[in-house]
């Protein structure tokens, strides 16, 4: 039996495939043709090893298998045990044990393949994560440029991100993530575009000259998250090199925090548009003082400080429209004029004085900004991020 020539014809058969990968199949089919004795353990974990080799070398399962079956076929007439054989009832044993043979070394190479690929998958997993979590936390950022190539992601340019907070957290792999990552990819028809999880949120990360990223990230978002859902987005601003990713995801989580505390209307909330609120939060201890002078005396009122700041809140949002303020409350006017008053009696300040009214508003945006006063106000000296 000449093993090279049968080796090169299978391989030729399975479209090229490469013939050392049948690696003692042959001479092991031969040895059960005059001996019956099926494949042990150490043959069978050859047949493995073969099929892990193969799936390292990028060959198919399919090509895989044609080469076995068809190196099966053309060597069965040649086979010892076949050659010897005399009568039918002897080539029929011979045929059994062959066969079984080939059937249990085709199983060992399909899951020696099957195993290397998930092997694969997992540490191509792993990488990934390992890359997300730099990227995000601003780790290793000399080599973050050379790495998002893995990933299809450039860094060379600005980077923007924005950063989805559901009701509960977003998996990495779970239903909304891979729904939101493949219709993005279909719809910008880039790979530059990075869709992954972090802290529980759905981040995407994209170049700032794919302007129109963003709002398609929001649209595939409340697709994927349907109508009842309650969700969030945050947007960061585009930052250039490695750093910018980390800098805007930043950004985008700190308008995600604001936009909870303020209960601001809508989806997306950009950290562009909400400056003004990190200002105030950046020396949260004078923001404090504010809130204690200006508006500790409402805990006096009868029912406590929660709906006359309330009524402040949308009489400031309503543009000091007394009507528009009622209609927001579903309150009558009459209520809300008497709160404004309440709110001028103990605390000696007019909401339609402009110099008086200014104070306020900034004090209502902080009470909101420090969850005053269901929140103990912070101690003097004692900073808030």
């Amino acid at each position: 039996m000449d093993v090279a020539d049968l080796a090169a014809r299978a391989s030729r058969d399975a479209s090229g495939v490469p013939p050392e990968l049948l690696d003692g199949y042959l001479e092991d089919l031969a040895e059960v043709s005059t001996t019956g004795v099926q494949l042990g353990p150490d043959r069978l974990r050859a047949r493995h090893d073969v099929g892990a080799r193969a799936a390292a070398q990028g060959v198919s399962l399919r090509g895989l298998v044609d080469l076995y079956l068809g190196a099966t076929r053309l060597a069965w007439p040649v086979l010892p045990g076949v050659r010897r054989a005399a009568g039918a009832e002897a080539v029929r044993v011979v045929g059994e044990a062959v066969f079984r043979a080939a059937d249990i070394a085709v199983t060992a190479l399909a899951e020696g393949y099957e195993e290397a690929q998930r092997w694969a998958v997992r540490r191509e997993e792993s990488f990934r994560r390992e890359f997300v979590d730099d990227l995000l936390d601003g780790r290793n950022l000399a080599e973050l440029a050379e790495r998002a190539e893995r990933f299809g992601l450039r860094l060379a340019g600005s980077t923007v991100v924005a950063a989805v907070r559901a009701a509960g957290p977003i998996v990495d792999g779970g239903d909304v993530s891979r729904r939101v990552e493949t219709a993005l990819h279909l719809r910008l028809g880039s790979r530059d575009v990075l869709v992954t999880t972090k802290d529980g949120l759905l981040v995407c990360v994209a170049p700032e000259a794919m302007g129109e990223a963003p709002d398609e990230f929001v649209r595939q978002v409340a697709a994927a998250m349907g109508s009842d859902a309650a969700w969030r987005v945050g947007l960061g601003r585009p930052h250039p090199g490695p750093g910018g990713a980390v800098r805007s995801f930043e950004q985008a989580r700190h308008a995600l925090d604001i936009a909870e505390r303020l209960d601001l209307p809508g989806p997306l909330h950009k950290a562009a548009d909400l400056l003004v609120y990190r200002v105030l939060l950046r020396d949260s201890a004078a923001l404090a003082d504010l809130v204690g002078a200006v508006l500790e005396p409402l805990r006096r009122a009868r029912g406590g400080a929660g709906p006359l700041l309330d009524t402040l809140d949308a009489y400031f949002a309503s543009g000091r429209v007394a009507t528009a303020c009622a209609r927001d409350l579903h309150v009558g006017v009459r209520t809300v004029t008497y709160r404004l008053q309440r709110v001028r009696e103990l605390t000696g300040h007019s909401a339609d004085d402009p110099r008086q009214g200014f104070a306020l508003q900034v004090a209502v945006l902080g009470a909101k900004l420090l969850g005053w006063p269901a929140t103990a106000l912070p101690s003097p000296g004692k900073h808030q991020a």
